[in-house]
């Protein structure tokens, strides 16, 4: 064990003595954590010796089912891999009082982090050099229903009645939407602050139940994505303890909003300059241009799941096309207004189903591609941006697959290994969904053709 580490844990178990379990966690493909629940005793011996858990912890579908077609289930042995807890990364769960959690690593065999690991896969992209020298800070915000903890006699989720006390329409922005919601809210932020996670800000949303959670910008965008999984854990926590639920699914309700997860990213030198500002317009021009470009083919991080897919509608603030405008939420880029010294893109593309890691991945990547090969930056749009249609995004789950296995610019910059292993993941989660028949095809076709 380092010597950071150790204290690290003595401090720990200082300001938390109830804790006497931990939940020894990684996130997996889909930004699902994955991990054991172990003591107090034998968590010490992993904070010396590691532990081991399966590679097929990163080919497993959203579910938790090992995909054959990524080669690391019984074609390898289901083999394990040696993990080591992540300094930083110890905290309590305010929602279970005595225990805590703390995330992991896994290495390959001789050391070096495992290529499948989205996590890592950002961690490496972030030590590039043509990334030395410059500072990020980044934020991410994201959207969720509350719902019923138990589904209704006709199998349907529901949003609580008390949610809609005042409308069944939505209010956005209403403060008396968020006075009903008041005890859980704020326990949510107290939770939130216990575990370190940023967040300033709640709103209610455009529908019925529907909210968004505001995270405070922080320097290491590593840091931001663990905030946004932390955030997740937070708010189903919380709610499960009020009897409760949340969901960050893309579309749950067919004829409500969708859920988003937008992230807000600039980029400074040295000496603290925004490179973004309008005085460094070739720079957030070349960004601009960067992420537009590869923009097709990083739908499917935007966007991993069939259900992801409805949530892209038109006049619905869920982007359909690559576009970029000023202060505008119809583009899937948005510059938001503000001082210079805050001059940021917003990213609006990803449901609240995405995995973070992979969208930030995605996003300085589309960083890297601007500044290197400086693509033409398209003009910016003005006004609706479903009316511009010269950029069309897929808008089904196997064309963003597709796509991406097809072009090599994202995969290449991600690493040809890891997105090998993403595109037989998904390509076998695909088969799978595809195999269930569902009540939509009885109710259609059972009686009538």
């Amino acid at each position: 064990m380092s010597g950071s580490l150790e204290k690290e844990i003595d401090s720990f178990l200082k300001h938390h003595p109830d804790v006497k379990a931990f939940d020894v966690l990684i996130p997996d493909m889909n930004g699902v954590f994955r991990g054991k629940r172990v003591t107090l005793e034998k968590f010490k011996k992993i904070s010396s010796d590691g532990m081991f858990l399966p590679a097929s912890v990163f080919g497993m579908d959203v579910v938790g089912e090992t995909m054959e077609e990524t080669g690391l289930g019984i074609s390898s042995g289901d083999s394990d891999r040696h993990c080591s807890l992540i300094p930083g990364s110890l905290k309590p769960i305010p929602w279970q009082p005595g225990i805590g959690q703390m995330m992991l690593a896994m290495e390959e065999k001789d050391g070096s982090p495992f290529y499948g690991n989205p996590r890592e896969v950002l961690k490496n992209l972030l030590k590039k050099n043509d990334l030395q020298g410059f500072q990020w800070k980044a934020a991410f915000e994201l959207e969720f229903f509350v719902i019923e903890s138990q589904k209704g006699n006709d199998e349907t989720i529901k949003i609580p009645d008390s949610l809609n006390a005042e409308t069944s329409e939505g209010q956005l922005y209403s403060i008396g939407s968020l006075e009903l919601c008041r005890k859980w809210l704020e326990e949510i932020v107290e939770n939130c602050v216990s575990m370190g996670v940023p967040a300033d800000t709640s709103v209610a949303e455009l529908a019925p139940g529907q909210f968004e959670i505001n995270l405070h910008h922080v320097n290491d965008p590593l840091l931001a994505c663990d905030h946004a999984l932390n955030l997740k854990q937070v708010v189903k926590g919380t709610l499960r303890n009020h009897g409760m639920k949340a969901t960050f699914m893309a579309k749950p309700f067919a004829s409500l909003p969708g859920s988003g997860m937008h992230l807000h990213l600039s980029l400074y030198d040295n000496q603290g300059e925004n490179l973004l500002a309008p005085k460094n317009s070739k720079k957030l021009n070349q960004a601009i241009s960067g992420i537009l470009d590869l923009m097709p083919e990083s739908m499917i991080f935007c966007a991993p799941h069939a259900n992801s897919y409805h949530r892209f509608e038109e006049n619905s603030y869920a982007p359909i096309n690559a576009t970029w405008g000023k202060d505008n939420r119809t583009t899937a880029l948005r510059i938001p207004s503000g001082n210079e010294d805050s001059t940021r893109i917003e990213h609006r593309l990803s449901g609240a189903d995405a995995n973070p890691y992979l969208v930030m991945a995605m996003l300085i990547s589309g960083f890297l591609h601007g500044f290197e090969e400086d693509p033409e930056i398209p003009p910016e749009t003005v006004g609706n941006g479903y009316e511009d249609g010269s950029r069309p995004l897929p808008q089904s789950w196997e064309a963003a697959l597709d796509l991406f296995q097809n072009k090599s610019r994202l995969s290449s910059i991600l690493g040809q290994e890891f997105s090998t292993l993403y595109t037989q993941l998904k390509s076998g989660e695909q088969k799978r969904f595809r195999r269930v028949i569902t009540p939509h095809e009885y109710d259609w076709y059972l009686h009538t053709v």
